[in-house]
């Protein structure tokens, strides 16, 4: 990795301390406030909502059936733009958004592995399809609970409501999975 970006990431690792140990600030623009779990959230859930979209970007041509294929667009096709809000928010609130792959995402509730994602990959048919709603459902839940920590402890109102959002739909769509593996 070139020095510049070690060196940047060293800076953007010492703001994001700063900023998480000294509890909540204010945006540039003062009308809203934020505070360190609303960050955490943004930044854990962008790259947690990314690998939901490689999940149904799997989805093979044929051998599945529509339900989930329809499942999976409804699931790419929400989480991607709560990816964009995220970064948004980020943005506004002076932070520089994840990389959507990479750095210690797979520690976070839910996320597959790489070796997941290639099992996964390489399944076909029904086999795929189990797969794939016992994997969605667990990361699912580790969202979640991830929505759930925001509630719990941030202040954005924009963060909460997307929480709020994220709790409803995925635990619907939890049930639906859990309906589909029956």
């Amino acid at each position: 990795m070139p020095v510049r970006t070690v060196s940047r990431l060293l800076i953007l690792t010492a703001v994001l301390a700063v900023a998480l140990a000294c509890g909540t600030s204010q945006s540039g623009s003062g009308d809203d406030e934020y505070g360190p779990a609303d960050v955490q959230f943004a930044r854990q859930m962008i790259p947690h909502h990314a690998q939901a979209v490689e999940m149904a970007d799997l989805l093979p041509a044929d051998g599945v059936s529509p339900e989930l294929v329809e499942l999976a667009a409804a699931i790419a096709g929400a989480q991607q733009p709560e990816i964009d809000q995220m970064t948004a928010m980020l943005e506004r609130w002076g932070f520089v958004p994840p990389p959507l792959k990479g750095g210690h995402a797979h520690e976070m509730a839910g996320m597959l592995s790489d070796e997941d994602l290639a099992a996964l990959g390489a399944a076909t048919g029904a086999e795929f399809e189990r797969m794939w709603l016992t994997m969605m459902i667990e990361h699912h839940q580790g969202a979640v609970d991830m929505a759930e920590d925001q509630l719990a402890e941030g202040s954005d109102a924009e963060a909460r409501e997307l929480a709020e959002q994220i709790v409803d739909v995925q635990d619907a769509e939890i049930a639906r999975m859990e309906g589909m593996l029956r």
